[in-house]
């Protein structure tokens, strides 16, 4: 085994809380310790249980009873020290499914994992697990603008950015890779120009918004297009590999324009508008949102980054840019949360961090090594430290490293879907 990995494997049903069954050297009174014996050698004879065959029931933490293909555990690493929290559940069965979800069920704003779980469409089944998403945008008027791309239930939210990017497509199978955005518009002259989507507009640039930013596009100054649907185009929700056919409907000057049900509006910079062309109102157009790789019918879609492994193997770290992200540096230590699969299992991973004498947090590469020892075939790194958030059967497992949940952009969420 891998001395970074030489694990004390914890999992207690009868303690739920987040660190109860961690020794601190020196620390442990002797009842407190009779308890966590009892705890260990509960799991123990779990362990010997579980080893049965492939077919086995795994153990939910926090009510001790059989729950096929859904398990969580706390683990104890002593090297770091660090403490992990894993939820693993079988992705060959069709009863589970991942969803995204946004903070507010908007595209822009911050809630806390747990409400975003209380707020999940109930339609889509009985959240069991989550885990906090993709970085986000912190400062200005569109405060948790994913970095990348979003799909919430087939509905693009967020347009890539040309990094990594997890998503499900229709027939429910897990991807990753890099995802380059085609967002474009399509003007009257066949010229096409590149849009962001529900996001901060540049000066020199254009931006495409929906209602779900919320009452108005927030911006200042500008020429603003109000966009309804010509007859027989796809309009609202948006989805990936299509084309729009939209009309303007009024030609604004001001910006901050309202954002009503059924439009759009096309925001174009005030640096940008001084060579634009005149577009009277009438004018028809044509919104192509796309991607390469394609995601057409992809159901759920979140970007993180960076990608951690592959093919089961270690993926060297590159640093990205400073800014893209809220941690200094790939080799320090800090919370840490990620999704990963293999052929079998999806495992929600999130390693506290930053609390002295419990857990100190990983850096990438040894996540990636913790990810591997799991048996991950495929993982991507999420947003990180007083973000890094897990959320299993009713209660947040981790410790956050702020003391309390932090409101985050977005996040996935494990459902199990009703039966038929």
């Amino acid at each position: 085994m891998d001395p970074l990995l030489n694990t004390v494997r914890q999992q207690n049903p009868s303690n739920p809380g987040p660190h109860r069954s961690l020794w601190r050297r020196g620390t442990v009174a002797p009842a407190e310790r009779r308890r966590a014996q009892l705890g260990w050698l509960s799991f123990v004879v779990l362990c010997a249980l579980a080893t049965t065959g492939p077919g086995r029931a795994e153990v939910s933490a926090r009510t001790g009873a059989p729950v096929a293909g859904l398990s969580y555990t706390n683990e104890a690493l002593p090297r770091g020290p660090w403490s992990a929290h894993v939820v693993r559940f079988d992705r060959t069965d069709p009863a589970f499914a991942v969803h995204s979800a946004h903070a507010l069920r908007r595209s822009i704003g911050l809630s806390t994992l747990t409400e975003q779980v209380a707020k999940l469409d109930s339609q889509l089944g009985l959240p069991v697990a989550a885990i906090n998403g993709d970085f986000y945008q912190r400062v200005r008027a569109y405060v948790g603008d994913p970095r990348g791309l979003q799909i919430v239930n087939g509905e693009v939210i967020s347009a890539p950015d040309g990094g990594a990017t997890f998503w499900i497509d229709a027939a429910g199978e897990p991807h990753l890779a890099d995802v380059a955005p085609q967002f474009e518009v399509i003007w009257p002259s066949g010229n096409r120009s590149p849009i962001g989507l529900d996001g901060e507009r540049p000066r020199d640039g254009l931006q495409l918004y929906t209602p779900r930013l919320g009452p108005s596009t927030c911006t200042v100054r500008g020429r603003e297009f109000v966009l309804e649907p010509t007859p027989g185009s796809p309009w609202l929700p948006l989805r990936l590999a299509q084309t729009y056919r939209a009309r303007v409907r009024e030609v604004r000057e001001a910006g901050d324009t309202p954002l009503t049900p059924g439009i759009l509006v096309l925001s174009v910079g005030p640096l940008l508008a001084r060579t634009l062309p005149p577009v009277p109102v009438g004018t028809e157009m044509g919104l192509r949102l796309d991607s390469t790789p394609s995601l057409a019918g992809a159901i759920t879609g979140l970007a993180g980054g960076p990608v951690l492994v592959r093919g089961g193997r270690r993926q060297r770290i590159v640093p990205p840019p400073v800014e893209e992200y809220e941690f200094t540096t790939m080799r320090e230590r800090h919370p840490r949360s990620a999704i990963g699969w293999n052929q079998r299992h999806f495992f929600l991973v999130e390693v506290d961090g930053r609390l002295k004498g419990l857990s100190v947090g990983m850096t990438l590469d040894e996540l990636a090594a913790y990810l591997v020892q799991l048996g991950c075939r495929e993982a991507i790194n999420l947003d990180g430290g007083g973000s890094a958030t897990l959320w299993f059967e009713g209660q947040v497992r981790n410790q956050p490293c702020d003391g309390r949940e932090r409101p985050i952009a977005n996040s996935l969420i494990v459902v199990r879907r009703r039966a038929p």
